[in-house]
């Protein structure tokens, strides 16, 4: 179930540099920033088993304190997904991708253009700034869409939730106890190069 991530640099067929997947600087980082493993998640805004994990991941991140979260927005699940990623993305010109991610992450309803607004300005977000900073800064968001997608298709992820864990891949939802063993091995596996 777990193949170890390569080191190969990205090219046309091959799997993504472990730089351009552990140190992209357009992605957001939550947990701990100086980690000492890395947790990369691939999601969706409207996948259930991403949405359902989600508290659990972050307690699992919280309680052990050294882990380096990305979250690799992946919209895979249709027109609205794109919309609700692109909107994520946009929020983080104003600080409050972490308050996006939470708002869209923490419904069991589906998602609408309209409720998407709703959700983010409930969550504190300047709502028409976030579509300025959309159109302003589109190029760039498209373009960390497009590399989370071909990184994860290169991974050979089918669907998400997907992560990488250390140097680990791991397709799928997880248990906290599970989560915390592949911590915890990525962590010897490191200690052992």
């Amino acid at each position: 179930m777990l193949g170890a991530l390569p080191h190969p640099a990205l090219a046309q067929g091959a799997e993504p540099s472990e730089v351009s997947v552990l140190r992209d600087p357009d992605i957001p980082v939550a947990g701990n920033p100086d980690g000492d493993i890395a947790i990369v998640e691939w999601f969706d805004y409207q996948c259930p088993y991403c949405r359902r994990l989600e508290p659990e991941l972050q307690q699992v991140i919280q309680d052990d304190g050294k882990v380096r979260w990305l979250r690799k927005d992946w919209p895979v699940l249709g027109p609205v997904s794109v919309v609700a990623a692109r909107m994520a993305l946009a929020c983080k010109f104003q600080d409050k991708y972490d308050k996006a991610h939470d708002a869209m992450m923490g419904v069991n309803s589906k998602l609408t253009e309209p409720r998407i607004d709703e959700l983010l300005a409930g969550a504190g977000i300047d709502v028409d700034r976030a579509k300025r900073d959309l159109a302003t800064n589109a190029k760039v968001i498209d373009g960390i869409l497009k590399r989370n997608n071909e990184q994860a298709e290169a991974l050979g992820f089918r669907g998400t939730p997907s992560f990488i864990v250390g140097k680990f891949r791991v397709p799928g939802v997880l248990t906290m106890a599970q989560f915390e063993q592949v911590i915890a091995d990525a962590r010897k596996a490191k200690a052992s190069n």
